[in-house]
């Protein structure tokens, strides 16, 4: 492992400064490319406009004559916190605009992801008029095409890269379809559905549709935590509808659903940060679509009754709470073995007992560990074929990985998509050993050498003035996320004590030019020297009622 200091332009930190940035957050932002204080004033009016995003305009037409005629609208949604946010701003706005809409999401131990014809035949059960995918649908060919043979309209709202063909849908707005202009391509699903409901709104008041305005700003709670949740980059766009929603979350004006998910895990919503929506509330949401059923999550976001919101928290903090403990034991089954291999390199891992909606984090873990692609399966619910979830590192494309292996072995991947960070696929169990070796000898051609040595950037030292209660506050207030990341500081201490606390941290005392740091090594049990280089963040730890700032180390080196 290599720990390396961002780079910044000087020039940019002191405009910054000039401009009235606090001195160690003109610092943090020259090094995320920022180079005026504008860049960073969030306002409802700084959004981009919905008109660049391609077929937005018809969109909304074909929405605004289904609500005037009565039609029936159904959403199609996906089982993670992106989709569920999604459809639950796409419930809570057609709703305001007078639609008959209602929802569906597959199953995705059945069904799997998208609209698939098997899930347009059960959507046609309740005789939709238009089906409106959600984070989902821009590769539904057969789904779509299902749809049209049964007479009915599909609009497609999506941002995941499109295939070679795109789906026959009565309108497809996704930024990332070739000829869209929307300048914003890490839009989440949740936000496309926003601006479609911009636009719609648009179009109803240009036709005196509308009895009562809607004000669709108060949905960027859901926009915000179906941002983070989904691990987009945070580019200009996306920071500033994190932050109107974190605005609206602070000021107690969240959906009775978020307040409810913030308040099962102990965070006060007025202190709520990124590091809240996508580690606190995205988990509670992502277990249902994990472990059991999605409507729970979405019925938790599109609620209005505090009581039924509260109650819908505490199962997902229930499910979270499993979901975990599952992954421990997946993970601890995995770790040993390793040690079994003695040193060997290892890409694909399998086990009968796993859970297929928890494979995804445990390759997410091993790949941390590793610092590899890793791909883990788990038995299908047909008993036959085996659903794998993968996750790579920067360097290596993984859905581009999968599809080379496709072309060299025919046949062995039966399904497959994603992103070059993560990837999902269906192999035969019988095909588990052909497809290890495909995958590791692809791996080791795609994979840079310089991208195989562990490299962690950090934004360099940190000055003891700035090691304060206010200063990691304000941190943690800022927007951080994908793209844009949370700041990480370097500094070597000495240190003085360290002790194994809860099963699975370490409690430390460092020391750095004669002051005590209280510190935390979460995850991790192996010691520190006795004089070690360390990269941390600053945190608030609260301590029966009292805050206080600490360390959090994430790495080390001697």
């Amino acid at each position: 492992m290599k720990i390396v200091e961002r780079r910044f332009s000087d020039v940019h930190r002191k405009n910054l400064v000039l401009e009235g940035i606090h001195p160690l957050l003109a610092r943090l932002y020259a090094a995320r490319s920022i180079r005026s204080a504008a860049e960073l004033r969030y306002e409802p009016g700084g959004l981009l406009s919905p008109r660049s995003m391609r077929s937005i305009e018809a969109a909304a037409r074909l929405l605004a004559d289904a609500i005037e005629a009565g039609k029936r609208l159904l959403i199609v949604a996906d089982y993670d916190a992106d989709g569920a946010t999604a459809c639950a701003v796409g419930m809570r706005a057609l709703r305001a605009f007078g639609a008959n809409v209602d929802y569906l999401v597959p199953d995705r131990f059945k069904l799997g992801y998208g609209l698939t014809p098997e899930l347009v035949d059960i959507a046609a059960q309740s005789k939709p008029d238009v089906l409106i995918t959600v984070d989902n649908g821009i590769a539904s060919v057969d789904g779509v095409a299902r749809a049209a043979s049964l007479g009915i309209a599909t609009l497609i709202t999506d941002h995941h890269l499109p295939g070679a063909q795109l789906p026959d849908a009565a309108c497809i707005v996704n930024p990332n379809q070739p000829g869209c202009d929307f300048p914003s391509k890490a839009i989440a699903g949740v936000g496309v559905m926003f601006y479609v409901m911009l636009a719609l709104r648009a179009e109803l008041r240009d036709r005196k549709q509308l009895e009562t305005d809607t004000n669709l700003g108060a949905l960027t709670d859901l926009v915000a935590l179906g941002t983070v949740a989904d691990v987009v980059a945070l580019d200009a766009n996306n920071r500033n509808l994190v932050s109107q929603g974190l605005k609206r979350i602070r000021a107690g004006k969240a959906q009775p659903g978020i307040a409810a998910l913030l308040r099962a895990a102990g965070r006060p919503a007025a202190e709520a940060s990124s590091f809240d929506l996508g580690f606190v509330a995205g988990p509670r949401l992502n277990a249902a679509g994990r472990l059991a059923d999605m409507r729970l999550g979405i019925e938790c976001l599109i609620t209005d009754d505090e009581a039924r919101a509260a109650n819908s928290a505490q199962a997902l903090d229930t499910l979270n709470r499993e979901r975990r403990r599952i992954e421990t034991q997946m993970l601890e089954q995995a770790v040993q073995e390793l040690q079994k291999l003695e040193g060997q390199e290892q890409t694909s891992f399998f086990s009968a007992t796993w859970h297929e909606g928890v494979v995804g984090i445990l390759a997410s873990r091993l790949k941390d560990r590793l610092h590899r692609p890793v791909v883990c399966f788990a038995r299908g619910a047909d008993g036959v074929n085996l659903k794998g979830s993968g996750r790579s590192i920067p360097g290596l494309h993984l859905r581009d990985c999968l599809d080379l292996v496709s072309k060299r072995e025919p046949g062995l991947i039966l399904r497959f998509g994603g992103h070059a960070q993560a990837a999902g696929l269906t192999i035969s169990e019988s095909g588990y050993e052909r497809f290890t070796r495909a995958f590791e000898r692809a791996v080791d051609e795609l994979l840079p050498a310089e991208a195989r040595t562990r490299t962690v950037e950090t934004d360099g030292s940190l000055d003891e003035s700035h090691c304060t209660l206010q200063v990691a506050r304000m941190l943690e207030a800022e927007i951080w996320g994908q793209g844009f990341p949370q700041p990480v500081f370097c500094d070597t201490f000495a240190v003085e004590s360290q002790r194994v606390v809860g099963e699975r941290h370490l409690k430390l005392r460092l020391v750095k030019d004669g002051r005590r740091y209280e510190a935390m090594r979460f995850g991790a049990l192996d010691p520190l020297p006795a004089r070690a280089r360390a990269a941390y963040r600053l945190a608030v730890n609260e301590f029966n009622g009292l805050k206080s700032v600490q360390l959090n180390v994430e790495h080390f080196e001697s």
